[in-house]
């Protein structure tokens, strides 16, 4: 997946969940879509360098869409959520995620479930049982490469986990796949200091059957790709 060409500039502040002020190389301080409904916690700090794109579009308010920042002054992060979906479609059509290859058909944003859900994607092939594919992403950075979900308290991403249980007990398969929009993550765990009632749901998600895979994303301000499988552990609650 390629970025057109990002404008630089450095971050202001991230306000209303939805809006960031960013002044740009040329002085200008413009008002950015922030399209990440989490709390972006280490990933919106006022100062940080970060990119904009475009959108070149008169239906949007606003012109610019926050993109990337950069964390800790060396570390590249996607805060757009909208692209993890995207960017794992296309790793699978490229066969990049070795585990779920096989599938003829992908198909994007399908009613599923017994709580009016929308499955992120869904693989089917005659041969093999459908494959539900819940996407998450992962941008919240601790110590020692350590990456943790959620930043935020997420009742909807227990509703996730639990419709995933539930296409396994019907026989399918039901996969969490952790989409590690950040340079400086090497392994990831659930946030148990953030949300304890999201990790034990997790827990009981695996043991129902629910598969977890955590891959690295190849970042750049001219593109991203999935990268290499990372590992993934329960680690301890705090």
């Amino acid at each position: 997946m390629n970025f057109p060409d990002l404008l630089e500039g450095r971050l202001i502040k991230r306000y209303k969940r939805f809006l960031a002020d960013v002044q740009l190389a040329d002085g200008q301080v413009v008002t950015a879509h922030c399209p990440n409904t989490g709390s972006m916690k280490n990933c919106a700090t006022p100062g940080s360098r970060v990119w904009l794109l475009d959108v070149n579009s008169p239906k949007r308010k606003l012109p610019y869409r926050w993109e990337l920042v950069e964390v800790e002054g060396r570390y590249l992060a996607c805060i757009n959520t909208g692209r993890a979906n995207a960017l794992v479609k296309e790793g699978i059509a490229e066969g990049r995620i070795e585990a779920l290859s096989g599938y003829g058909i992908i198909q994007s944003e399908r009613p599923y479930g017994i709580e009016g859900s929308r499955i992120d994607l869904l693989l089917t092939e005659p041969s093999l049982p459908d494959c539900y594919i819940e996407v998450k992403n992962v941008t919240l950075l601790g110590k020692k490469g350590l990456g943790t979900f959620p930043d935020a308290v997420t009742d909807r991403g227990r509703k996730h986990l639990r419709e995933l249980m539930g296409v396994v007990r019907d026989g399918h398969r039901g996969v969490l796949l952790f989409n590690v929009a950040h340079t400086g993550i090497q392994r990831v765990e659930p946030a148990w200091d953030i949300d304890p009632d999201y990790a034990n749901t997790l827990v009981e998600a695996v043991e129902a059957g629910v598969e977890v895979m955590a891959y690295a994303v190849d970042l750049s301000i001219k593109q991203m790709r999935v990268g290499t499988r990372l590992p993934f552990h329960f680690g301890k609650p705090f």
